[in-house]
């Protein structure tokens, strides 16, 4: 048998050179160096010069014995692994070896295939060690990017709640409007957890089709229905000793609610087409953009509800926290830019701060997002100028009504309002500012929905809810 081992730097420390060249020739083609010292202070030179994955240390050296070399080599190359070779095998040097950091130990005389054996378990063991540190770095990244802006301000109570949920291993339940930044506190919860390194699984309620919910939560078994040609898992089960976020819980059928709710409660699930339970344990948070309260016994089940809401967290719309919208500003418009910073005139920011986004934070990062692509390319705007968020290019603007400068004055803001017309007509409520922004970017965008939802950044599924909602049918 000959295979071929991954390519990679094998240094060999013995006082036998026949041994030495007898590696060197066998592992020759299998690895991209092979290396040989025959005294343990010439080994030790050679790992401080360069990095080596595998040395074969002999464990009777000319200079010393081989697991007294061991800690000074591990000091050059931490994740080097070593494997001890002794022709004098004991429990005794055994037990010595491992403790000084050695990998692995053989016994000679071995076979050639039990030492290819051995360096490629050490080999296997660091791209194992190796990906584990790149997912470590990938959850450390992702746990910093989850800020929530606005501690000072109109987010304190909800920062308090969400240090609360992440100390409890218990459902939470988050509430808010589309747009307001559920699935950040989801994650802001999780990563702040005790586990924070354990998988933690996103699944849309509302984009998934009814027909393959069940599927694709609980998972299915081998002939289940047609196509099931292999049993899989669901996302419960992938999510196994982590957090499942179900966002829009509002959304699941209400067939499949008795199901989700032992899963909650009993913590087991059933594999469609499957007999028997299968214990899962998996912490699990919910959010939804719908008053579930106002449709208990009729879409939403009591008990799931009251199972799902053990912590309660709400989160206030944009115009509630207009506060903080500077500090979102600035916040976005360095992830935007790449670090680099840009500002936004008093004026503008007042501009900003007057509309009633009705898409919430996900509205705000898409105006800034357009602003910003449409003067990059401008003479005028560096990484430490000014983003005007309306102006002379006006015509081709694509943030809302509210902040344009040549639109209609029923989609602007009271308060934008020119005083002329403000003595002419009442204050507009919230809702018919929201109503009739929804109206003019459906009409400005020929009633294309989907290019409307993303224009207002909000999903299809809520932008069709308040179509029905506003009767703009």
């Amino acid at each position: 048998m000959n295979r071929t081992v991954e390519a990679k730097t094998l240094l060999v420390i013995d006082d036998d050179q026949n041994f030495c060249e007898a590696v060197q020739d066998y592992f020759s083609g299998k690895m991209s160096q092979v290396l040989a010292a025959h005294r343990g202070t010439d080994g030790l030179a050679i790992c401080a010069k360069q990095k080596v994955d595998v040395i074969l240390l002999d464990q009777k050296l000319p200079d010393g014995e081989g697991h007294n070399l061991c800690p000074a080599i591990l000091q050059c190359h931490d994740q080097s692994k070593i494997i001890f070779i002794t022709a004098h095998p004991s429990f005794d040097s055994a037990l010595k070896a491992i403790r000084s950091g050695a990998y692995d130990y053989l016994s000679k005389p071995f076979e050639w295939e039990e030492l290819q054996l051995a360096v490629e378990k050490a080999l296997s063991a660091l791209r194992m060690e190796k990906a584990e540190q790149l997912q470590n770095y990938k959850i450390d990244r992702e746990s910093e990017d989850k800020v929530l802006i606005g501690g000072r301000g109109g987010l304190a109570e909800t920062l308090r709640m969400v240090e609360l949920a992440a100390a409890a291993d218990l459902p939470v339940l988050i509430t808010g409007e589309t747009g307001t930044g559920k699935n950040l506190v989801g994650e802001a919860i999780h990563f702040r957890s005790r586990a924070p390194r354990a998988a933690f699984i996103t699944i849309n309620c509302a984009g998934l089709p009814e027909n393959l919910m069940e599927a694709e939560l609980f998972g299915y078994e081998k002939g289940a229905y047609t196509g099931a040609v292999a049993a899989r898992k669901g996302i419960f089960e992938m999510a196994e000793g982590g957090t499942l976020f179900l966002d829009e819980i509002g959304e699941v059928p209400l067939h499949l609610q008795a199901k989700l709710l032992s899963a909650v409660e009993e913590k087991k699930i059933r594999r469609l087409g499957g007999e028997s339970f299968r214990p899962v344990e998996v912490r699990i948070i919910a959010s939804t953009s719908v008053q579930l309260e106002n449709v208990l016994g009729s879409s939403f089940r009591n008990d799931l509800y009251y199972r799902l809401n053990v912590i309660r967290i709400h989160l206030p719309p944009l115009r509630e926290r207009r506060q903080d919208i500077p500090e979102l500003c600035t916040y976005l418009l360095k992830k935007i830019a790449g670090g680099a910073e840009v500002r936004i005139p008093e004026g503008e920011m007042a501009k900003l701060q007057e509309y009633a986004w009705p898409g919430n934070v996900r509205e705000l990062k898409n105006v800034l997002e357009r602003a910003f692509i449409l003067q990059k390319g401008q003479p005028s705007l560096c990484p430490s100028q000014q983003l005007m968020m309306a102006g002379d290019r006006a015509s081709a603007s694509p943030y809302p009504d509210a902040l344009g400068t040549q639109h209609s004055a029923s989609s602007f803001p009271h308060s934008t309002l020119n005083t002329q017309h403000a003595t002419l007509r009442r204050p507009l409520s919230l809702m018919e500012l929201e109503k009739n922004h929804i109206q003019g970017t459906l009409n400005d965008l020929s009633r294309n929905y989907t290019q409307t939802a993303k224009s207002l950044g909000i999903s299809l599924s809520t932008l069709k809810r308040k179509i029905r909602e506003y009767g703009l049918h």
